[in-house]
């Protein structure tokens, strides 16, 4: 081991250490980050449970089905409306927006060498695309007088 002026006694204060410290420190703030991003996803993932699709109303919804089991199985309409032989008619629309980001930013060797920019000249630099779409799902169930399906159609369109 060599000494040097200003360094405590019997520790290695060569510049290959010092880097390969930082290294190290860098390593685990990545793996940290990584652990969050991760713990963000499943924050914000959603499991698509409760989610009304063209499959679930396909599969689903029959013609003389009760009105009950209708409910249950798309729940609550957005509209209920009657029409001119006093008919309920039930109307579900549902809009779903769907945005996705990417980032990406350089300047590890900033944090290496001193701040922010760099010490040694090394800056950072960044990108990123956002992409959004939207779907949109319109399902109006006709029931006859006993409060049964008499007929259904969907509509569904994604831009």
């Amino acid at each position: 081991m060599i000494d040097k002026p200003g360094g405590v006694p019997g520790e290695d204060n060569s510049v290959m250490n010092i880097i390969i410290r930082s290294g190290v420190a860098v390593a685990v703030l990545a793996a940290l980050a990584g652990c969050t991003a991760g713990q963000h996803m499943a924050n914000v993932t959603d499991d698509g449970s409760e989610r009304v699709t063209v499959g679930t109303v396909q599969k689903a919804i029959t013609v003389g089905m009760p009105a009950g089991q209708v409910a249950e199985t798309l729940g609550s309409p957005n509209i209920v409306t009657n029409d001119e032989q006093n008919r309920e008619t039930w109307i579900y629309d549902k809009i779903a927006t769907d945005v996705v980001y990417s980032e990406s930013s350089g300047g590890v060797g900033g944090l290496i060498f001193g701040g922010s920019g760099g010490g040694v000249g090394l800056g950072s630099a960044g990108s990123g695309a956002t992409r959004t779409s939207q779907r949109t799902l319109t399902v109006v169930i006709h029931f006859d007088d006993t409060s049964r399906v008499r007929d259904f159609a969907y509509h569904t369109s994604r831009f």
